[in-house]
């Protein structure tokens, strides 16, 4: 509970959706951050406080939490895939912000697993043995990441997803509720995988995949991505 960790370490989330309630939450009960603000892009914001603190305008952020003293997770789900979480990391990170990361206490993540920077683990995740994860990931709840498997950079990947043994990600990908991907297997960047789907071939990058179908339509085009993105 949030009264037995030390809070250490003072943080401030961007975004006042679902996403960024859930990980208010976790963050409060689950780590050594306090959260003690959030902040949103000044033409999207609509209030000025949740859980009765602060939401400010992400352009003046470092104005009201000077980024030396304060953390910074962007709470931001798969828009454009991923672009949008990418975007406002980086601009953070710009700021002078230090980026942070959350792992559940109750997921399992083996000694030797690789982790970048601004990832999120939920609860009930096992990350095999040798496995490495990029920067910006999302692991919803209740996945599967093979022994070897790499991850790259800014994917999402949802709930109850078997990703097997030695398998590669492109960066930007999205997986859907209860997707597999069968062993030695790599996804292109920029790929879309809808729920349920089923990988057991190479996938070339910006595809979607829709049942065992690797389609031509473009997983960028769908999400509203621009090609010099």
């Amino acid at each position: 509970m949030a009264s037995e960790i030390e809070k250490n370490k003072k943080l401030i989330l961007f975004g006042y959706t679902e996403f960024a309630e859930i990980a208010y939450e976790y963050f409060t009960y689950d780590s050594e951050y306090e959260v003690c603000g959030f902040c949103a892009e000044k033409a999207f914001m609509t209030k000025d406080s949740l859980f009765g603190l602060p939401i400010v305008p992400f352009e003046e952020v470092e104005n009201h939490f000077p980024p030396e003293e304060y953390y910074f997770y962007a709470a931001s789900v798969y828009t454009k895939l991923n672009r949008l979480r990418k975007r406002i990391a980086d601009t953070a990170k710009e700021k002078g912000y230090r980026l942070a990361s959350y792992i559940s206490s109750h997921a399992f993540v083996w000694r030797n697993v690789k982790i970048g920077e601004h990832v999120f683990i939920f609860e009930d995740n096992t990350v095999q043995p040798f496995v490495e994860l990029g920067n910006n990931i999302v692991l919803w709840s209740g996945n599967h990441i093979g022994h070897h498997s790499v991850i790259k950079d800014n994917c999402f990947i949802s709930s109850q997803v078997v990703i097997s043994g030695g398998v590669t990600i492109g960066e930007n990908c999205f997986f859907g509720v209860n997707s597999t991907v069968n062993n030695a297997i790599t996804v292109g960047k920029d790929c879309i995988v809808a729920s349920g789907g089923l990988i057991y071939k190479n996938v070339p990058e910006n595809r979607i995949v829709k049942g065992k179908e690797i389609t031509d339509q473009s997983a960028k085009a769908y999400w509203g991505v621009e090609d010099n993105t």
